[in-house]
């Protein structure tokens, strides 16, 4: 047996079991500390941006969008998919912006990554704070686009929608909790600005995903 935090999670064997269009489904024997394997089922996702976009007045953009999984519609932050290869985060999201939100950003910081389910998939959603904002078209792309309705409300009111359960979408809880506490100067124990924050909209990404992007996505 190692020492606590220090074994190898070594891959032994990987079986695909499902190749989707969004997903990927594996299943990993790992080796585990007592020298026996474990069987890991894994989701492979190709990784999303959402954006926090807040104007001159300290709104916040939402979006209310279908979701078939949770069978209900949900507030969200205007987000997508990493689905076009080569293409930066951060012009993920500005796309995205201007699709569901018809909105285009003239500043671009990260906020916050979220991990939606670490347990069982990798994915992992940046969040970008959007301000100087300006009116763009909208050019829809599918029905479930064309389905969603674009609000805007005080951040403070998101806050308060996060913390009674209206807004439950990962990612929209972390982003909506990081740009208040940036854009409120900090809110931190002991007081101050967080120093550093928010992040360059290029800063390194540790854990974005890539395996199922590296699988189906064309060069």
């Amino acid at each position: 047996m190692s020492e606590p935090g220090t074994h190898e999670f070594d891959v032994r064997s990987s079986k695909d079991v499902h190749i989707g269009r969004v997903v990927g489904l594996r299943v990993d024997e790992v080796a585990m500390p007592g020298g026996s394997t474990a069987r890991r089922e894994v989701v492979e996702h190709l990784g999303a941006v959402a954006v926090c976009a807040v104007d001159d007045d300290g709104a916040v953009t939402l979006i209310h969008q279908y979701r078939h999984p949770v069978r209900d519609r949900l507030w969200e932050l205007p987000a997508g998919l990493l689905d076009v290869h080569g293409e930066e985060p951060v012009d993920t999201a500005a796309r995205e912006l201007a699709e569901e939100a018809g909105l285009a950003a003239g500043r671009w910081d990260t906020l916050v990554e979220v991990a939606a389910s670490p347990g069982f998939t990798d994915e992992v959603v940046r969040v970008f704070l959007a301000r100087d904002l300006r009116p763009v078209e909208r050019e829809l792309h599918g029905d479930e686009e064309a389905d969603l309705t674009i609000t805007t409300v005080p951040l403070t009111e998101a806050v308060r929608m996060v913390l009674a359960g209206e807004i439950v979408n990962g990612a929209s809880v972390g982003g909506i909790l990081a740009a208040h506490t940036v854009l409120a100067g900090g809110g931190l124990a002991g007081g101050g600005e967080p120093a550093g924050l928010p992040r360059a909209a290029g800063a390194p990404w540790r854990h974005r995903p890539t395996t199922f992007a590296e699988r189906i996505l064309e060069p």
